[in-house]
């Protein structure tokens, strides 16, 4: 396995803002993608941490990711909003779209937005987390631009993303529910970091180059490429399709195909749909029935090994209050990527050394 070095979360913000910087961003732009980036290995998601840094400075250098761009308006009627991210960050294009969902549906009581041609949006959680900082409930299916990854049901090749679904309830004066995940068994990034560690992916996760099981992470991130499978098998297959067309299509964006330039850009169109519960009229209704429910759901007998029964969101909050005090682990290939991308982009290895301190 490859040593693990664990970074002060300010000091890692610090670093990646450097080098996002050097790629061209305005300090503005830099400091937001950094702390939306570190925030996901934060709260566990190293998939949708500071690991796409070398994939994104790739992108700013072919092209793809075009730097301080914000969201375009294509159409407005009030309730309905399309956007446009124009391949900008999607750590601001994400937060720039929400802002002004949020605006929208505290005004008319919902808002249904559409999202295309943002680049990367990052952990779809922090949108939801937005919605729910505002009050809103909202819903999420995203699509995902970029070299198919995911083998339909039934399927011996890639053909479609790992595209996210979304959802976040807020609890008044209670942690919120947040269900975010990937309708592939693991997150694409994830076989990034196993491959980078040296470890094995659990079996049933992926398929290689010949449609054949294999728990070999190489699969999913060098060539020969193969598959990951859909989780739940025919149903995360079902959901991935109507992310598809739901997140891409009628969000005003492409759906997937073949890519072969090589290109390291991701691109991601988003459909949004985001709720006041109270202009509803059934704010009361909602925060009564879902705490006895959750009280209800949450009180099964646990498991063999299993500590309590969880609702959506506990893992990743419990994770960022521990990573917090004990640090952010960054494994050592992974850090030496995001160094190597520095250095594409004029950082001296030296300077992004010296903003961190490990421990």
């Amino acid at each position: 396995m490859t040593d693990t070095l664990v970074f002060p979360a300010e000091a890692l913000v610090a670093a990646v803002t450097a080098v996002v910087r050097a790629a061209g961003s305005s300090e503005r732009e830099a400091a937001q993608v950094a702390a939306n980036l570190v925030e996901a290995n934060l709260r566990g998601h190293d998939s949708h941490g500071v690991g796409m840094v070398p994939r994104y400075i790739d992108a700013v250098l072919e092209g793809g990711l075009k730097l301080d761009a914000h969201v375009a308006v294509r159409a407005d009627s009030g309730a309905l909003l399309t956007l446009d991210g124009c391949q900008g960050y999607g750590q601001v294009i994400g937060a720039e779209a929400m802002a002004l969902g949020i605006e929208r549906a505290k005004a008319h009581g919902v808002c249904v937005v559409g999202l295309a041609h943002s680049h990367h949006l990052g952990r779809i959680g922090h949108w939801a987390e937005q919605c729910i900082d505002a009050g809103l409930v909202s819903i999420h299916f995203v699509n995902v631009l970029s070299r198919p990854i995911v083998a339909p049901f039934g399927g011996r090749d890639a053909r479609i993303g790992t595209n996210p679904f979304c959802v976040g309830i807020p609890r008044p004066g209670k942690e919120p529910i947040v269900l975010d995940f990937a309708t592939s068994k693991i997150a694409q990034g994830k076989t990034r970091v196993a491959f980078n560690k040296g470890v094995e992916l659990e079996p049933g996760t992926i398929i290689d180059d010949h449609g054949e099981p294999t728990t070999n992470p190489r699969y999913t991130v060098i060539e020969p490429i193969g598959a990951l499978l859909p989780f739940g098998e025919h149903k995360g297959s079902g959901l991935a399709l109507i992310c598809e067309l739901l997140g891409g299509a009628l969000a005003g964006g492409a759906t997937a195909g073949p890519v072969t330039d090589g290109r390291r850009r991701v691109l991601n169109s988003m459909f949004s749909i985001i709720v006041d519960a109270g202009k509803l009229g059934t704010a009361a209704n909602l925060a009564q029935e879902m705490e006895s429910f959750v009280a209800w759901s949450t009180a099964s007998p646990p498991a063999p090994g299993v500590e309590r029964v969880l609702t959506p969101g506990e893992p990743e909050r419990a994770m960022r209050a521990a990573r917090l005090v004990a640090g952010v682990p960054v494994d050592a290939v992974t850090w030496g990527e995001i160094v190597a991308a520095g250095g594409k982009v004029g950082l001296p290895a030296g300077e992004i050394e010296a903003m961190v301190r490990r421990r």
